[in-house]
């Protein structure tokens, strides 16, 4: 039993420090391909729908789409309405437009968003989230519709995350929720 101990400290010591320095990494997945639609997911609001806009310009899709809250107000103004103004006032305007989205969940916003794209049946989206989201959210939207292809493009923002997430606070905050999202959403949601 006191030979046990040891070595089963030293085995959780290695496999924290393993996830520690592997597991931002097992969070992004930036790997954008040219897809039918460029899908921006809604949450942060600056360098997402930047991102979504140079990939549209890049050529990566003929079409952006930006899920925005329909139910979020900052002051008077509505999220989708601060949004719509947003596109408006893009190069890309006519290419571009706001998909309102109700669920807080990354598989509500997913089935929510598909409705804004039933119309054109895509066969492929590509999704623009925020580089610790990529991974999750692909695997979220890829569950909730098989028939379609996905891809994902990380928005990087470095007051938000780092792969060296133990050298900020912001970081390990954001990291340990985005674990702990991605366990939850692998142990319970996609088995609901």
């Amino acid at each position: 039993m006191r030979r046990a101990l040891p070595r089963f400290l030293i085995l959780v010591s290695l496999i924290i420090l393993y996830v520690a320095l592997r597991g931002p990494y097992w969070l992004i997945a930036d790997h954008p391909e040219k897809a039918d639609v460029i899908l921006v997911l809604a949450g942060e609001t600056n360098t997402r729908p930047t991102l979504g806009l140079q990939l549209l310009a890049q050529g990566y899709a003929p079409r952006l789409l930006l899920n925005a809250s329909a139910d979020t107000r900052i002051y008077q103004w509505g999220l989708r309405d601060l949004a719509e103004k947003y596109l408006q006032q893009t190069p890309q305007a006519a290419a571009s437009a706001v998909c309102p989205i109700h669920g807080l969940s990354t598989r509500d916003e997913a089935r929510d968003a598909m409705h804004c794209l039933e119309a054109s049946k895509p066969a492929s989206v590509l999704l623009v989230t925020s580089d610790y989201h990529t991974a999750r959210a692909l695997a979220t939207f890829r569950h909730e519709f098989p028939q379609t292809h996905f891809s994902a493009a990380a928005a990087h923002d470095d007051l938000e995350f780092g792969t060296r997430w133990w050298q900020h606070r912001q970081w390990a905050k954001t990291f340990f929720a985005e674990l702990t999202k991605f366990a939850w959403w692998e142990i319970v949601d996609r088995w609901r």
